[in-house]
């Protein structure tokens, strides 16, 4: 089963975007792997909040500027 594992800064997509990243992710990997692999494949979507983690030796925030204006999901 593909797994694919993706982090990104709390607040930073929308739910449309992250279903939009699943689909795009699932068909790349069903192109890779073949069509065969499209029901087994699995995009988890992680959100660390912020101050979670480092970027260049300092404590990362996401700007306000690139935080998703839709919250639902």
């Amino acid at each position: 089963m593909p797994f694919i594992n993706i982090k990104t800064p709390e607040a930073a997509l929308s739910a449309g975007q992250k279903a939009e990243i699943g689909h795009r992710v699932t068909d790349l990997l069903a192109e890779y792997l073949s069509e065969a692999a499209r029901p087994y494949t699995m995009v988890l979507i992680e959100e660390v909040k912020d101050g979670g983690y480092y970027r260049a030796d300092e404590l990362f925030t996401i700007p306000d500027a690139y935080r998703a204006t839709d919250r639902a999901g």
